[in-house]
């Protein structure tokens, strides 16, 4: 793609392996899957790294590298890539992220893209919108994404949603990108109350609200208590992450957490210095969060249940989206979330297979795909 013109995306099909580790090799896949990694890079570097330290590293080079040859859309993902693995102490996590930004909107500086400051909380969060040229507006698109992720992450599907006739306004809520980094604001669970201050600020009345990864559960939640939303997509879901453990799972759990939490978060530090994703984990939700000990980050992730979701409350149309090998996601949540959303005006269910190249996390390995899948089912239900 040329990133001096105006962007169109291709995504590549297929889940590659660049990676023997999954987490490696799932976010090596992701940059490339959404359009914005080239293939051979991906391929190279995954040969040189086996930590943390060395992803950095290698990661940071190729975006250098990029820069240099002017293939500035490459460097900017590079440098989110960078920054993905890096841990709240880290001096160049700030760093990182802000030569993301930089590069991104070089790269796609032709590109008609608004940013805003929506008030909230007495401060903001922010927002970009992307309107459709020389056609008639089919409707609007509100997108978020998950735990920790940044709107800029998804702008190859915003401009495709954009290119087919859709108004496309994407956020940041407590706990992603410059709402944590710039605003202050830790993850919240309550996530109606961002959607609100969006919905409102934009003055919308009937859209499409489109939550990826995580995002899949936080919109169902705001889909809840806000009747303009009209139709809901779960681009992965969650459902209720105590469900990831087996019943006597949760119930030693739940007894350790309220009856043990020194001993408890003891022994999660303990598991951190031996064990290189879950310190990166630890770490990554402490900052989300913003808490101090790991056990507290755990308490507001725990939140992230059945109860909190209020399923029975969702009246719009629903769209569950799920991988059959989500490697993060137990397939059972699918069927868990369906069966709970008893009061909604419909319910569509897809899971997508290893054939369709779309098994993994949000469908990395056919982004095209998932994208029609969405475009098909708002059409048929607007």
């Amino acid at each position: 793609m040329n990133t001096n013109s105006k962007s169109k995306f291709e995504f590549p099909l297929g889940y590659c392996e660049f990676h023997k580790d999954k987490t490696f090799n799932f976010q090596l896949n992701r940059w490339h899957s959404m359009g914005y990694a080239r293939f051979e890079d991906m391929k190279e570097v995954a040969q040189k790294i086996n930590s943390f330290e060395e992803w950095k590293v290698e990661m940071l080079g190729l975006a250098q590298v990029a820069t240099s040859e002017n293939r500035l859309m490459n460097a900017a993902y590079y440098f989110r890539a960078a920054e993905f693995f890096t841990t709240r102490k880290d001096p160049d996590k700030e760093y990182l992220y802000n030569k993301f930004i930089e590069c991104f909107y070089k790269a796609f500086q032709d590109e008609k893209i608004e940013s805003f400051e929506v008030p909230y909380n007495d401060t903001f969060i922010p927002a970009k919108r992307i309107q459709p040229e020389n056609m008639e507006i089919k409707g609007t698109i509100v997108l978020h994404g998950g735990f920790d992720s940044f709107i800029e992450e998804f702008f190859s599907l915003m401009k495709t949603f954009s290119d087919s006739g859709y108004e496309v306004i994407a956020f940041e809520g407590p706990g992603q990108g410059a709402a944590r980094k710039k605003y202050g604001l830790a993850f919240d669970h309550e996530w109606e109350k961002p959607t609100k201050a969006v919905l409102d600020h934009f003055n919308l009345e009937d859209v499409t609200l489109l939550g990826i990864s995580m995002g899949g559960w936080l919109c169902l939640r705001a889909a809840a208590f806000d009747s303009r939303i009209k139709r809901v997509i779960a681009h992965s879901v969650s459902f209720d992450v105590n469900q990831y453990t087996n019943v006597i799972g949760q119930r030693i759990a739940h007894l350790f957490f309220t009856r043990f939490r020194n001993f408890t978060n003891n022994a999660m530090l303990k598991k951190a210095k031996k064990n290189m994703m879950y310190s990166w984990f630890v770490s990554n939700l402490t900052y989300i969060t913003d808490k101090e000990v790991p056990i507290d980050g755990f308490d507001v992730l725990l939140q992230l249940n059945e109860e909190n979701l209020h399923p029975d409350l969702v009246k719009q149309d629903v769209l569950v989206l799920t991988g059959k090998k989500d490697h993060m996601i137990p397939l059972k949540m699918h069927d868990m979330q369906i069966k709970a959303l008893t009061g909604a005006k419909s319910v569509t269910g897809r899971v997508f297979t290893t054939e369709e190249h779309a098994q993994n996390h949000c469908q990395v390995g056919n982004i095209g795909l998932v994208i029609s899948v969405m475009m098909e089912w708002i059409a048929k239900k607007s």
